[in-house]
């Protein structure tokens, strides 16, 4: 591969969620409930910003632990039919399920297969290298074993950091984000994660004191950008030490489910990044990508494109 073979190189959230439309959450006790269909479909974190990422003409490839089941099968034919790229490396556990309880408003409760991970899951060193190398950006999911490609990733970048500097041809060094979801600002495991990326996008949801959580991330770690995402408040980003706020977008149809939004923001925000935007751009089009996925139900994938993505965003400037 060339230095120009990968736009944005994901890493992990590959996986199969089933869908459950229920009529309130929490969910009132009883021994049963009658619900819509049930529909099960491939579609977890590292799938929807991969989705994200190419529907919006970025040259994407996903790596990530798939396993021999059914499950593995529908993730395979997703990328398949899509055209991205998928990496797997076989994953003796199975491939991570989860099921998604989605309320009559579209906000959501996920349930993850605690069985579908081992501590002692890996992605090849080598693989995660290679791919890294000729990659511009790599987005990192926060599932295991992503942790332990982290130190690679640094390596691969000051790597090519050192041979720029003596005048060798090669890559810039692939930049780094990662997405901490509804990280409390406290639970150990995403740290590294936070402190590793140069770009971290993290929702507000657990947050007691959103900025303070921004600040430190920026203060211990590489961040040039911290995001946080505030559902119908928007969204907030730190960059070079100054905090500015990126307005919601009023979607462009009913709210059905916020199963992906967050995904479709740090796509949106990576396409302008990529693209030399300025941060408040980038913001602006997180904003319409994530606002576009609330409109999608959950049982469905289907990103905004590139052209309607700038067409959304120049009416939101207007």
């Amino acid at each position: 591969m060339t230095e120009t073979d990968i736009d944005v190189l994901v890493l992990g959230g590959a996986g199969v969620d089933t869908i459950v439309h229920v009529p309130e959450l929490p969910l009132p006790p009883a021994d049963s409930h009658m619900v819509p269909a049930i529909e099960t479909r491939a579609g977890q974190t590292g799938d929807f910003v991969a989705l994200g990422l190419h529907a919006l003409g970025l040259r994407t490839h996903h790596l990530d632990m798939v396993g021999d089941d059914h499950e593995g099968d529908l993730v395979r034919a997703l990328h398949r039919e899509r055209g991205i790229p998928l990496t797997e490396v076989p994953s003796p556990a199975g491939t991570k399920r989860a099921v998604n309880l989605v309320g009559p408003d579209g906000g959501r409760l996920s349930l993850y297969d605690s069985t579908r991970v081992r501590d002692a899951d890996r992605l090849p060193a080598d693989t995660v290298r290679s791919l890294a190398a000729a990659a511009r950006h790599v987005h990192v999911s926060l599932t295991h074993p992503c942790v332990h490609t982290l130190p690679l990733l640094r390596e691969t970048a000051e790597t090519a950091g050192r041979a720029r500097a003596t005048g060798r041809a090669g890559a810039a060094g692939a930049t780094i984000s990662t997405d901490l979801h509804d990280w409390d600002g406290a639970n150990p495991y995403h740290e590294p994660f936070a402190l590793a990326a140069d770009v971290v996008f993290l929702s507000a949801a657990a947050l007691p004191d959103p900025e303070k959580t921004m600040r430190r991330i920026a203060e211990r770690g590489r961040a040039r950008a911290v995001v946080v995402t505030a559902g119908a408040d928007g969204a907030y980003q730190l960059v070079d030490g100054e905090l500015s706020h990126v307005p919601a977008v009023r979607p462009a149809a009913p709210v059905v489910d916020s199963n992906g939004a967050g995904d479709a923001f740090a796509a949106g925000y990576l396409f302008g990044m990529l693209s030399g935007e300025p941060p408040w751009r980038c913001g602006r089009y997180g904003a319409v990508a994530g606002a576009h996925a609330c409109t999608v139900p959950a049982t469905v994938t289907h990103p905004l494109g590139r052209d309607e993505l700038l067409a959304r965003a120049a009416r939101t400037a207007a």
